[in-house]
This record gives C-alpha cells, structure tokens and sequence, in this order.
C-alpha cells in the first residue's frame, strides 16, 4: 500500500491543530492542498479517517486508531534521525512546545528564539495556550505548567519557582483600607482567576511559627478573568484585590502602582514546570531544552525584591486607607 509520509503528516497535524485550515497554515500550504493529502491517504486505506462539521473535525474511530499508530512511527522517525545527528552534536527535527500566555509572551518567547538560534537544524513549534491539556493526545513533546504539581504519570522537571502577590492599586487601598487577616478578605472586591477551579481559591501560609495554610474562596462577581495580565490591568484600575505571579506584576509593584498587600499571611508559592511524557525522556533534544530552560531561569529575574517598597515604606498610605474604613 503505497501510503505518503506528506500526506499522513497533515492528517496529523489536521488532528492535532483542531482542523485542516490551521494545518494548511502550519505547513504553509493551501487549505485545499492539505484537504487532498487527507482525502489520498483515505482513499489508499479505504476508510473515512475524519468526521467533518463547520466548527471542527473529530477523528473517527479508525481515525484515532490509525493516528495513534502513525504518530507512534512518526516519533520513532523523528527519534532516528535525532540519533544520527547525537553523533555530530547537532540537535535536529521537530520540538512542539506548549507554553502558558502570559508567561510564555514576557519569559520563554525570548530564552526559545535563543535556543532556535543556537540550534538552526531544530524546527521548533512554540505555543500559548493558558487551558490545560492532555499531553499524551495533544502530541506536545513538553508543556510548560505554572502550578503546584500533583501526582502525575508525565515526568515533571522543575525549572524556577513562581512567587505570588496580593496586590491591589494605591487608590482601591485608599478607597476600601487593607486586610489586616485572610479572613478579612472575604469583605474586599476581588479578582478572580476563571481558568481552572484551584485558581478560584486562594491559599496563604500565614506568618509565624505553625505556618498554617489558610484556603479562602474569593467574593465572585467583581471581576473574573482567564489571564493574568488581564486581572493585573484590573488591580491597576482599582478594580480589587489580586493574587498575581510576581513574573507579571513585578515592574508594577516596583514603580508603585501596586501595593503588595500583607495581611499576617503569604499566598503559596507555584512552581514553573517542564511537564513530558516519559516515552519523551530519552530524546536529545527535549534534554538540552529542559536544562537551557532551567539555567536560564535560575536566576528568575522577575525577582527584585531590594526594588519594590516594603510595607513599612508605605505605612502612611496603610494608616490613611484603615482611617477610610
């Protein structure tokens, strides 16, 4: 059966990209180009491999079944020539990367086109996207997650820690006062995170010696977001209270426009992992990303911590905001 790698690659890529269009513009063809490799490879295994509708295309049965297999042979194609090119130090093929938005736009966009540049062999494919996904179905070789990472079957590399802040603009802090306890933030407009469900709950080691975690679920209504630099315009606005990654709030806090708000209790920090199947452990390429990626992160230069006032800098602004109470 004379089947063409073309042709099963944008059956792939139709599948993994939601739809022939987005494949026609990954291979940088026509939409109608793509439509024919996909109809040609039907018609040389004699099944109907996609169900088609106007919003989106669904693999069929023999569909799913037959993208397993052939996206198996495919990485093994890809891991081949990965192990001719180990010889000569080059890293060559494909690196499919998922990225979250606003992490992916201020942090990794840069430290990738370094990585690409560095290695002019190697086609990568950098994605954002803040949902969470399954990496197994998707096909990405790595995901990079911003989370407090649970039990898993993937391979978790850690690359940096995220901080987080409570923080709100000098003018919602002058209009509605600060919380001096978690508890009180119940009673205070915030802003919530609509993504995923922990993001809806905000957790806080408070200060002393026990360290005991207190989860609250923010007052709903205010303002809800599924990006962070979305609710980070709306702090600004004076809109509310935040719990925000300091990679994205660390210039507003150094300049001013955000207080970090301290009441008896830090929120938890998240880690910023690299996430991979374990099938994926042994590749070459995927090594040398995860430990560029690490040291490049280490320093975590959203960390300036000499730069942004400290409460005690800002304690006339907390006694005027408690007096408007």
């Amino acid at each position: 059966m004379p089947l063409r790698t073309a042709d099963i690659q944008a059956f792939l890529l139709a599948i993994e990209l939601g739809g022939i269009s987005a494949a026609a513009r990954h291979m940088g063809l026509s939409k109608s180009v793509v439509s024919k490799r996909i109809s040609d490879l039907e018609r040389e295994l004699g099944v109907s491999l996609l169900q088609r509708s106007t919003r989106r295309i669904m693999p069929s049965e023999s569909g799913r079944y037959f993208y397993e297999q052939a996206r198996s042979a495919m990485n093994q194609l890809d891991h081949a020539a990965q192990s001719l090119s180990d010889s000569s130090r080059e890293l060559c093929g494909e690196l499919r990367i998922l990225g979250p938005m606003s992490f992916g736009t201020r942090w990794l966009s840069p430290l990738i086109a370094r990585f690409a540049k560095a290695h002019p062999r190697l086609h990568l494919i950098l994605e954002l996207d803040d949902r969470l996904v399954d990496t197994g179905y998707e096909r990405y070789d790595v995901v990079l997650r911003i989370t407090r990472l649970g039990d898993s079957a993937l391979i978790a590399r850690k690359l940096a820690t995220s901080r987080r802040v409570l923080c709100c603009s000098p003018e919602y802090a002058e209009q509605a006062g600060l919380p001096q306890t978690v508890d009180e933030l119940v009673r205070h407009a915030c802003l919530g995170y609509s993504n995923s469900t922990p993001g809806q709950v905000w957790a806080f080691r408070e200060d002393g010696p026990d360290a005991v975690v207190k989860t609250i679920a923010p007052r709903g209504g205010v303002f809800t977001a599924n990006n962070g630099e979305i609710l980070r315009d709306a702090a600004l606005a004076g809109s509310g209270l935040a719990v925000l990654p300091r990679f994205i709030v660390w210039e507003d806090l150094q300049a001013g426009r955000l207080l970090e708000v301290q009441p008896g209790a830090t929120p938890l920090d998240d880690g910023i992992f690299a996430v991979y199947p374990r099938s994926a452990f042994s590749s070459a390429k995927l090594r040398s990303l995860v430990q560029f990626l690490q040291t490049s992160l280490a320093p975590q230069p959203w960390e300036v911590p000499d730069a942004v006032p400290a409460v005690a800098d800002i304690a006339p602004l907390f006694a005027q905001a408690g007096a408007a109470r």
